[in-house]
This record gives structure tokens, C-alpha cells and sequence, in this order.
């Protein structure tokens, strides 16, 4: 239950990542479009930190990639106004996406919404750090925002965890990077390797190192490659169960079952650009 109701919510939150009014608001305060607005929009609820920062709490991203944007982001606007145009573009792509004004201010965004809020009252910031820098941030008033903002928080929070995980795995970003990739449920391998910033070279020798450990064999995952993943799912799901066992079973499937409508029906208006991710396995 813990992994279906991370999915059901997940594009509510992460589909500001490729929504062209992510760019467009954070330009509008000085920011440069692409991977600047990213760097910046994610990690601003955090303050102005440097590129190690950054870096350490989003974990796959190469540093070289991350340094070219990190801090010059912060000298062309500020955290502040960096959090509050983001909020904008989530209003403005969720409205886009979800079918207009009267389908943001509807019953199932509003109820969604305060499920998650109740979801997110348990939760603590202890070793997590993007979860902590957003859940500084006040609550918004609209509906839609609040749905925004709570799944925003729930998706940091396991994030946080999930590099506890690998790190308690003894897998580097990096290496997180392309395992995942191997199990055909995330990026293509090109579009991984740029958006994250590695190099062919540098993708070649982490999976050699992975051969080497025997978790990868001709580019695909092992037996063993596979156990790490599903093992690193699990130890995801168990520090992430916190905000669903507060729910309790029958909200918690409220929550799949909005969560799983509303995002369809961003999926469905074409949220995410062709070919970025691969076909499921």
C-alpha cells in the first residue's frame, strides 16, 4: 500500500518538471530556463545553498552539472522568490492539465488535498533534508496548491529515505542512476545521461564498476542486480510508511483511488514528453 499510494500522487507533484509554465514563472524572476530553474526551484525551499547541497540531497545529478547553475541561480533571484513562482507554475500546469478552473476547484482536489495534509501532520524532519526545507513552508490557502504542497512534502520525505537506502546499500548516485534505468521503469539511458550530466565515459566506468560487484552483465541487471533493487524498494517503502499507517487502510485507499484519477488525468493531457521514459518492464 505504501509504494501504490507514492504512485497514485507522485504526477501531481513531479510533473512541474516538465511543464513549460516550470520555466516560463521562473523566468519571469530572473532565472534561466532548463536545468537552472530546476536546481533552483527544487532546492529553494532550502535557502540559498551552494552546489554541495544540492548536489548531496538530489544525488544522481553529476556535481560538474550542478556547479554551472549552483550558486549563480541565487544572484539572479532570490529563495524566496524562487519558492513563490514555482507555486505559480504549479497552479498554472495544474489547472492546464487538470481541465481548467472549475476542475482545480473541485470536490476530489479539495478532499485530496486535506488527506494529504493529514498524511503529512506525522511526519518528521530528522535526516531529511528537501523534506524539511519544504515543510518550512506555509500551507497555501487554494485547494489545488495545498494538493500541490502536500504531495510535494510526501515526495521528499520518501526521497530522503530512498537515499538513506541506497546509501545504506553502498550505491552511489551514479550507480543508483543506471540500475534504475536498467529496470526499464525509468529514464531511456540517453535522457538519463543528460539531464544528470554524465558523460559517456563516466556512465561506462560506474557500469563497469556494477559488472564488477556482479550486479550488472552486459548492461542489464543480474539476479543479484535485481535483489539490490528490490531491496532497496523495500527499505524505501518502510521508511516512507509513517504518513499511510496515520491514515489508516480505508483513507489511505481514498487517497490511491483520488490520487489515481486526478493524476490520470494529468498523465492523460500529456504531461510528460515522448520518449523520455522507458516502457515499463
Amino acid at each position: 500500500m505504501v509504494a501504490r499510494a507514492h504512485r497514485s500522487i507522485e504526477p501531481l507533484h513531479n510533473h512541474v518538471y516538465f511543464a513549460p509554465e516550470t520555466d516560463e514563472h521562473l523566468a519571469a524572476v530572473g532565472l534561466r530556463p532548463g536545468r537552472m530553474a530546476y536546481f533552483a526551484g527544487r532546492s529553494a525551499a532550502m535557502g540559498a545553498v551552494g552546489p554541495g547541497v544540492v548536489t548531496a540531497t538530489f544525488y544522481n545529478f553529476s556535481p560538474g552539472l550542478v556547479a554551472r547553475h549552483i550558486p549563480r541561480a541565487w544572484t539572479l533571484a532570490g529563495p524566496e522568490q524562487v519558492v513563490a513562482a514555482r507555486l505559480d507554475a504549479a497552479r498554472a500546469s495544474l489547472t492546464r492539465l487538470l481541465g481548467g478552473p472549475e476542475a482545480t476547484g473541485s470536490a476530489d482536489v479539495a478532499e485530496l488535498a486535506e488527506l494529504l495534509r493529514e498524511a503529512c501532520a506525522v511526519l518528521r524532519p530528522e535526516g531529511r533534508p528537501l523534506y524539511a526545507g519544504h515543510a518550512g513552508l506555509p500551507w497555501p490557502e487554494e485547494p489545488v496548491l495545498r494538493l500541490w504542497h502536500g504531495a510535494t512534502l510526501l515526495r521528499e520525505y520518501r526521497g530522503d529515505g530512498h537515499l538513506a537506502a541506497l546509501l545504506h546499500r553502498g550505491v552511489s548516485g551514479l550507480e543508483a542512476l543506471i540500475t534504475h534505468t536498467s529496470t526499464g521503469r525509468g529514464f531511456t539511458e540517453a535522457v538519463a545521461k543528460k539531464s544528470r550530466g554524465w558523460s559517456d565515459e563516466e556512465w561506462a566506468a560506474a557500469s563497469g564498476a556494477l559488472t564488477e560487484r556482479g550486479l550488472l552483465a552486459d548492461g542489464a541487471l543480474t539476479a543479484a542486480g535485481s535483489q539490490l533493487r528490490d531491496d532497496v524498494e523495500a527499505d524505501t517503502d518502510a521508511l516512507s510508511v509513517s504518513p499511510w499507517q496515520h491514515l489508516g487502510p480505508e483513507r489511505t485507499a481514498r487517497v490511491v483511488e483520488l490520487g489515481r484519477g486526478l493524476s490520470g488525468r494529468v498523465v492523460a493531457a500529456g504531461a510528460y514528453p515522448a520518449g523520455v521514459f522507458a516502457a515499463r518492464g
